[in-house]
């Protein structure tokens, strides 16, 4: 990225700023930001339950195109072959839910198992990689890859902007912009739970941030604005593999081609050069789907095996536009007053025919660092000449794309956080140059700039630590899940690692502390289990299960009426949870109290008679009644 500017060590270098230094200091901040990435990546539940790296989605999609075929190399259980209707999810849920080799959203067309997420990280990343090392590498290795790609690309792109517009302002607000870039974007987020969605997602983040590099590049040097705007169109178009949902933000490689044609130069040869690379790769996607699915338009989608049915849902709406506007951009974070603070906001009434919203926060009130993009335009204010004409066609791109990016989202039948991806970046880079030119602006006067400064530093501060306090909160989550789905494996012991792990991370954390307790109780280890139980509830008294599994631990250990008092408050909370009915009735069975027993019992049975403990249960308290024709009963019912 070639700048005109002063070169390094000018501007600021009476101050010290050396060029070994500048570089010294973005480096080291660049690497703490890509070592945040490694560090805090975890494989989410999709990953978790495929048995090696091999059986995640995309290294299969890659067995599959090295044996020839354009599905996943992966066989379809016989059972969900023979399903009357594969795409109903009651049916299906055993199988998308499978605890290895899950079918979740994974499309299946006549009888084959297809990936609808995009193809570019296949072709970038999973299949170079299996080539060159013989190994697979999981979701998770390339989510970190395509993050640090796409922050680097956007650091440098800061740095360019810096170097040729604002020489005058301390490179220290660089290093700023650059921290807010890495940390306040939601990629610590989504690191959190690397799955096939954030593949793609953080695959289209790396290749629209090359695009609008290269974009700078043909807006600001013209010799060579035909090769710079072919390759910005060649990595748009690789975006928009990863992520058709970019499609409409290609509309910003006619940016450099306007800039040309008001320059009165000759515009044909780049109109070739923004259209040829990415009509390629569309003509290549549209192949693509018509060998897959008999339709050069469909993705897969129609198809999926999910949660509800693709095929009765409008995914696009102009309904849905207000909702996932306030969803996306004005719902504040709960807060709480157990570390990491942040909890999971509540979902607001969906519109008719909307599929859901799944962990998103709102920007403008949770990262307010984005408010200073609306001072970008300060940037030229004062400023005229061709030099500040190329910066406002920048800028013009960037808005382009934030705005392609959110109208997209707004209308779509789905809201997740992941998708925050595809705008927060670039809104970011409006803000962070929205900084340099607040800093420009004001640098003659001394005590409104130390004014601005103070409350754009906190602004970040904010943005960065809203960001780390998610991502903690996330990571104890993933642990937890991770430790759930083993538990149910019976690999009890690697469950109770993931749990204290989560609680390393999140102290405060009840459910992590209650199946904590859960796996220590099913090791025979009872005290331990009961102390997990206890903390659990001193946390949140509220906790269903904790409460229950603490009763089912005092009851194992023989003080009975404890587990009574505990029984007896969680049907309190919930009167139809039979499992509890059922723990009362043999407590209270322990204690003698053999009518209240049998009233307890019965209850259970009401509400689920397919409790065989408890049909046999009670048949033996009802024999030693004397009632034995109803003793047989239950007998056989059991």
């Amino acid at each position: 990225m070639s700048s005109n500017g002063p070169a390094c060590g000018e501007g600021k270098a009476p101050r010290g700023g050396t060029c070994w230094f500048h570089w010294a200091l973005l480096g080291a901040v660049c690497a703490l930001t890509i070592g945040v990435f490694a560090w805090s990546a975890t494989s989410g539940p999709l990953e978790a339950r495929a048995p090696r790296a091999d059986a995640t989605y995309y290294n299969l999609l890659v067995q599959g195109f090295r044996a020839g075929q354009l599905n996943l190399k992966m066989d379809v259980p016989e059972g969900f072959a023979g399903l009357v209707d594969p795409y109903d999810p009651d049916a299906n849920g055993e199988y998308r839910l499978a605890d290895s080799y899950p079918l979740h959203d994974l499309s299946y067309y006549k009888g084959k198992l297809y990936l609808y997420f995009g193809i570019t990280p296949v072709l970038m990343f999973f299949w170079p990689c299996a080539a060159v090392t013989g190994q697979y590498l999981l979701h998770r290795d390339a989510v970190v890859v395509f993050c640090a790609i796409g922050f680097l690309a956007a650091a440098g792109l800061l740095r360019a902007v810096w170097r040729r517009y604002f020489e005058k302002v301390r490179f220290g607000v660089v290093v700023a912009g650059t921290l807010a870039l890495g940390l306040a974007t939601f990629a610590p987020i989504i690191l959190q739970r690397c799955d096939v969605y954030e593949v793609s997602v953080s695959c289209g983040y790396a290749f629209t941030m090359l695009a609008l590099v290269a974009i700078w590049g043909a807006l600001h040097e013209p010799r060579r604005r035909g090769r710079l705007l072919a390759a910005a169109s060649l990595a748009y178009g690789l975006a928009v593999g990863a992520r058709p949902s970019l499609l409409f933000g290609a509309v910003i490689l006619l940016v450099p081609v306007a800039q040309a044609r008001r320059e009165r130069r000759q515009v044909w040869p780049l109109v070739l050069a923004a259209t040829c690379p990415i009509v390629l790769i569309g003509l290549g996607l549209m192949l693509y789907n018509s060998l897959r699915f008999d339709n050069p338009l469909e993705f897969g989608m129609l198809y999926q095996l999910c949660t509800y049915r693709h095929d009765a849902v409008q995914h696009f709406s102009l309904d849905y536009l207000w909702f996932n506007f306030r969803v996306y951009f004005l719902e504040p974070a709960r807060w709480s007053g157990c570390f990491p603070f942040v909890r999971e906001e509540p979902v607001l009434p969906l519109p008719q025919g909307h599929a859901g919203v799944e962990h998103t926060f709102g920007v403008l009130t949770n990262i307010p660092l984005v408010w200073l993009a609306l001072a970008a335009p300060l940037a030229w204010r004062g400023r005229s000449g061709e030099a500040f004409s190329s910066l406002r066609w920048f800028l013009g791109v960037v808005i382009l794309l934030l705005g392609a990016c959110v109208l997209t989202l707004g209308l779509y039948s789905y809201v997740a956080g992941r998708f925050e991806m595809e705008f927060v970046p670039a809104l970011m880079l409006l803000a962070v140059i929205g900084v340099l030119a607040l800093e420009r602006t004001l640098a003659s006067r001394q005590v409104w700039r130390a004014a601005a400064r103070c409350g754009w530093c906190l602004l970040l501060a904010v943005s960065v630590a809203f960001n780390l306090l998610v991502s903690v909160g996330d990571h104890a989550g993933v642990h937890n899940n991770l430790g759930n789905l083993l538990f149910k494996k019976g690999r009890v012991d690697e469950a109770i690692v993931h749990f204290q792990e989560a609680l390393v991370v999140r102290p405060f954390f009840a459910d992590a502390r209650s199946n904590l307790g859960a796996a220590l109780a099913k090791q025979g280890k009872t005290e331990a289990a009961i102390e997990q139980f206890r903390k659990a509830l001193e946390i949140d008294p509220k906790n269903l299960f904790a409460r229950y599994n603490l009763g089912s631990a005092l009851f194992k250990s023989g003080r009975g009426g404890e587990a009574i008092t505990q029984f007896q408050s969680v049907l309190e909370i919930r009167p139809d949870f039979p499992e509890a009915h059922s723990k009362l009735g043999s407590a209270l069975l322990q204690k003698g109290r053999e009518d209240e027993a049998t009233s307890q019992f019965q209850e259970a049975l009401e509400l689920n008679p397919n409790l065989a403990n408890v049909q046999s249960d009670l048949g033996n308290l009802l024999l030693q009644k004397g009632r034995v024709n109803e003793a047989l009963t239950h007998y056989e019912a059991a």
